[in-house]
C-alpha cells in the first residue's frame, strides 16, 4: 500500500481521539496521528489505555512516541501494534524544555546513532512501518551536512519514512510556540534530501495552510502534514479525498459533519466523557460563516456546565447560517 498523500500532525492537547473523530467523517484518506505520547505514561503511568484507546474509525491512524530508551520504545511499540495502530512514530522534533529534559524530541537530532538503535528497536518489535519525525537541524546544526548525516545513519538503520518540519528547532531562547514560527522555514532543503534519496518516503511539514500549498508540495515530496491550519479551519480536511486523491467523493458541508458527529458525543457522554472535551474540535468549523462567532460562544459558555448533553451542539448549530 502507497503512503498517505495526506496527514493530521501530531499535536500535545489538540490531535486527541475526539479531534481526530470528527477529521475522520471529513476525510477518509488521511492519515492521523495522535499526541505525543511519552513511554513513561505507557509503561508506568495509572491508566495507559487513555492513551492508547482510539475508535476503530480512526483508522489509518499513527501512535506518536517520545522516548530515547530503545528497550522502553520497544515495549511501547508492540503495545501499539496490540492495539492496532497502522504506523509508529518516533518524536525527533519537539523542542520544549520538558521533554528536552527527559532527553524525548528535537534535541535527539545532535545523538542519530541513539535515534537509530531506538528505531531498530522499534521496528523490531513489529511488522508495522515505524516512521521518524524530526527537524532539518538544531542550534547551530548545519542544515546541510548536519541534517544529511541524520538521514543517512537512521536509512543504514532501516527507515524509509521521515517526515521532516522544514524549520530549524531552537532549544534554548525559543518557547515551543516560537518554535513553530520564529526559525525560517527552509522548504527547498527538504525537496533536495528527496532528491537526494529518492528511495526513501519523505513528508514535509512546516507553514503548509492550503490544499493548493499541499498541491504544491507534492510535485516535490511524497506526503504532506498539516497542523495548526487544520486546528484552526478542520473543515480543509473536507476536500482532500477530492483535491489530493482526485476521488469523486460528495463533499461534506460544515453542517452536515457537525451533525454526524452528534452520535458519537452521545456515545462518549455515556462513557463519562466530559461534553466540553467532546466540543473542542468543532471550535473551528465554521470559519468565516455569519453566526461562527454565536455557534463557538454558545458552546464555550455552556459546555461546561454539568448535566449538558449533545443538545448544547444542537442549540448552536441553530445559531450558524445553513
Amino acid at each position: 500500500m502507497s503512503y498517505p498523500l495526506f496527514s493530521l500532525a501530531p499535536m500535545l492537547d489538540v490531535t486527541d481521539r475526539h479531534f481526530r473523530f470528527f477529521l475522520r467523517l471529513l476525510s477518509k484518506q488521511a492519515l492521523l496521528y495522535t499526541e505525543m505520547v511519552t513511554t513513561g505514561a505507557i509503561l508506568h503511568g495509572k491508566d495507559p489505555e487513555r492513551f492508547l484507546d482510539f475508535s476503530e474509525a480512526e483508522h489509518p491512524v499513527a501512535l506518536q512516541l517520545g522516548g530515547s530508551d530503545p528497550a522502553d520504545l520497544a515495549l511501547c511499540t508492540e503495545k501499539a501494534g496490540l492495539w492496532g495502530y497502522d504506523e509508529i512514530n518516533l518524536n525527533v522534533g519537539c523542542p520544549s524544555d520538558r521533554v528536552q529534559n527527559n532527553m524525548i524530541g528535537a534535541c535527539l537530532m545532535a545523538y542519530p546513532e541513539r535515534v537509530a538503535s531506538c528505531f531498530q528497536a522499534m521496528q523490531a518489535a513489529t511488522d508495522r512501518p515505524v516512521s521518524i519525525k524530526c527537524r532539518i537541524g538544531i542550534d547551530d546544526q548545519d542544515e546541510d551536512e548536519d541534517l544529511e548525516k541524520f538521514i543517512v545513519i537512521l536509512k543504514e538503520a532501516g527507515c524509509r519514512i521521515f517526515i521532516l518540519h522544514a524549520r530549524k528547532a531552537w532549544l534554548q531562547g525559543l518557547s515551543p510556540k516560537q518554535n513553530r514560527d520564529v526559525p525560517p522555514l527552509n522548504y527547498p532543503r527538504v525537496h533536495r534530501l528527496k532528491q537526494q534519496h529518492p528511495e526513501l518516503t519523505l513528508a514535509i511539514n512546516g507553514g503548509i495552510k492550503t490544499l493548493q500549498a499541499c498541491q504544491d508540495q507534492l510535485q516535490h515530496m511524497d506526503s504532506v502534514m498539516l497542523g495548526r491550519a487544520l486546528w484552526d479551519n478542520p473543515m480543509l480536511a473536507a476536500q482532500v479525498d477530492q483535491q489530493l486523491y482526485g476521488l469523486d467523493s460528495p463533499i461534506i458541508t460544515a453542517h452536515q459533519a457537525v451533525k454526524a458527529y452528534l452520535p458519537y458525543v452521545e456515545e462518549q457522554l455515556t462513557l463519562g466523557v466530559r461534553l466540553n472535551a467532546l466540543t473542542k474540535p468543532l471550535m473551528g468549523v465554521f470559519q468565516g460563516v455569519p453566526g461562527a462567532r454565536k455557534f463557538r460562544r454558545h458552546l464555550s459558555e455552556n459546555a461546561h456546565l454539568p448535566n449538558r448533553n449533545a443538545d448544547v451542539i444542537r442549540q448552536a448549530l441553530d445559531l450558524v447560517a445553513p
